[in-house]
């Protein structure tokens, strides 16, 4: 499982998630201007990775299952 490089590709996405989910939170966290110029910016990111992220997966699945 680990020696495929889709795999490796799968958790850089996942820990692209995971970054921006933090700093959204902590830009949610702390107010300010921050929070308003890119609060809503963020959590859209937020969405589009994670909807990367879980298409990755569902490939890897799909692929190890042929």
């Amino acid at each position: 499982m680990t020696d495929d490089p889709l795999f490796y590709v799968i958790v850089a996405a996942m820990l692209a998630v995971l970054a921006i989910l933090a700093t959204g939170i902590g830009g949610f966290a702390k107010g300010g201007e921050f929070n308003r110029k890119n609060g809503n910016r963020m959590m859209r990111w937020r969405l589009i990775a994670q909807a990367v992220a879980v298409a990755l997966i569902m490939l890897f699945v799909w692929l190890g299952g042929r």
